[in-house]
């Protein structure tokens, strides 16, 4: 058994502690939002935060999250029925057309909003330079970052 705190909840899941806290996320709490890419932390989609950094959630076993550290998926970035400013301007922009590498390109953004609340296009894209998207809705994505910005 191994205690979480998901998205401001204190959960108890039956797994093993090294399981990756990406499965305990989608398969024991429900929250799908953080999404399986690669398994091998190069694509961003299972990015969620703990305590406030960005984490990729495919290769951080359980044992490395401890219950007093806070983590914080996708569903739980805007805190109920609020969005968070970069998911509102994701939508604003128009930023996804599959959807699958929004879920990294959003935490990531949110992350480095957190820890520089103006960042220029070059630190925007260094910031998800490790986060795969294949549809090319990059200039969107960067867009959407500097709306945020403004919002943030």
């Amino acid at each position: 058994m191994v205690r979480l705190t998901i998205n401001g909840r204190s959960i108890d899941v039956d797994v093993n502690p090294s399981t990756p806290l990406l499965w305990a996320i989608r398969e024991q709490v429900g929250l799908t939002g953080t999404k399986y890419g690669c398994g091998i932390a190069l694509c961003g989609a299972c990015t969620v935060h703990v305590d406030g950094k960005a984490v990729r959630s495919c290769i951080t076993p359980l044992s490395k999250i401890g219950a007093r550290q806070k983590v914080v998926t996708l569903e739980g970035l805007g805190g109920g029925r609020r969005l968070h400013p970069v998911q509102q301007a994701f939508i604003d922009t128009q930023a996804a057309q599959c959807g699958y590498c929004i879920n990294g390109m959003i935490m990531e953004s949110a992350a480095l909003l957190t820890a520089n609340r103006r960042p220029s296009d070059a630190q925007i894209k260094s910031a998800l330079a490790n986060n795969l998207c294949r549809c090319g809705t990059h200039s969107r994505i960067v867009a959407a970052v500097k709306r945020a910005a403004g919002t943030a």
